[in-house]
C-alpha cells in the first residue's frame, strides 16, 4: 500500500547579525510520523497562500508542531507580560496554513501551540497565563526541566483513551497558555488534574482532528505516547476508506 504523506510545519528563526535566517524542526516530530507508517514532508514558512494551498493538495494529513507563544494581539487581546511570541513570519504562515486545513477538513494532529491555534481558528479562545487565569493550578512548565511531567484524567471513549487505556498516566508538559473556551465541534478528552485542557478531539463526522497540549514527540516520550501518532494515521485512513462510495458493478456487459 502507498504510505500517506503528512505535512509538518517548521520553526523559523530570523537573521541575527551574520547568522542567516533558517528553518528547523525537532526530529521527534518527523521520526514519530515515519515510525507510524507515513512519510513526513516538512513545509517552510511561505507567505503565499496559493502556494500553501498547492502544497496541501499533495498531502493526506498534517501535523502542526508546538513552539513559542501565539501573539494574543492577532486575536484582539492585549499582550501579556509573560508572552514570548513565536517569530512573526512563522505565526503568519501557521495561521494561513490552519485556515486552509480547517476549510479542507484535512486530517490534522496539532501539538502544543498548534493545538491552541487550531482551537482559535475554529472559534475557541485561550487563557494567556495559567498562574493568573487559574490560581492554584498545577505547574505546567519548569524552566529547569524540559521534560517536566504531570498526570492526565482521560475520557475512555476517545482516541486518547484507546492510546492510554485506564489508570493514571503522566505526560511531558511545557506551557503557560492553554485552552479556555473549546471551539464548537470539538470535545475535551483529557485534562490535567487541575482541570486544564490537555486534549481535544473533533466530533464532526467529516473531519478527523485531534490536538494535544502535551508533547508526545519529545525524547522523554513513552511507547504509549508514540501510539498517538499511530492512532492518528490509522484513524483518518480508516475514516477515508469508510467514506469512499462503494463501486457497483455494471448491470450490462461491456462490449469487446
Amino acid at each position: 500500500m502507498t504510505k500517506p504523506i503528512i505535512g509538518i510545519n517548521a520553526e523559523f528563526r530570523g537573521q541575527n547579525g551574520r547568522q542567516p535566517a533558517f528553518s528547523y524542526l525537532a526530529s521527534g516530530y518527523y521520526d514519530a510520523i515515519a515510525r507510524a507508517g507515513a512519510i513526513p514532508m516538512i513545509m517552510p514558512p511561505l507567505d503565499d497562500e496559493a502556494s500553501i494551498g498547492q502544497m496541501l493538495d499533495h498531502l493526506d494529513g498534517f501535523l502542526m508542531i508546538g513552539g513559542g507563544d501565539l501573539d494574543p494581539r492577532n486575536d484582539g487581546f492585549m499582550l501579556h507580560a509573560a508572552t514570548k511570541p513565536m517569530n512573526a513570519r512563522r505565526e503568519s504562515f501557521d495561521r494561513a496554513l490552519v485556515r486552509d486545513i480547517v476549510e479542507r477538513r484535512m486530517p490534522v494532529l496539532a501539538i502544543g501551540s498548534g493545538m491552541q491555534l487550531l482551537n482559535i481558528q475554529c472559534g475557541g479562545n485561550l487563557f494567556l497565563h495559567l498562574p493568573e487565569d487559574i490560581p492554584g493550578c498545577l505547574s505546567h512548565f519548569d524552566a529547569q526541566d524540559p521534560f517536566h511531567r504531570h498526570s492526565l484524567v482521560i475520557e475512555s471513549n476517545s482516541l486518547i483513551g484507546r492510546v492510554y487505556g485506564e489508570g493514571e498516566i503522566r505526560v511531558t508538559s511545557r506551557h503557560h497558555m492553554a485552552i479556555d473556551e473549546v471551539a464548537p465541534g470539538f470535545r475535551v478528552t483529557a485534562r490535567c488534574q487541575d482541570g486544564v485542557v490537555e486534549v481535544i478531539e473533533s466530533e464532526m463526522i467529516d473531519w478527523f482532528a485531534i490536538g494535544t497540549q502535551f508533547h508526545p514527540e519529545c525524547s522523554a516520550a513513552s511507547a504509549l505516547d508514540i501510539r498517538i501518532f499511530e492512532e492518528f494515521i490509522e484513524g483518518f485512513t480508516q475514516q477515508q476508506q469508510q467514506q469512499q462510495p462503494a463501486v457497483t458493478p455494471s448491470a450490462f456487459p461491456v462490449a469487446a
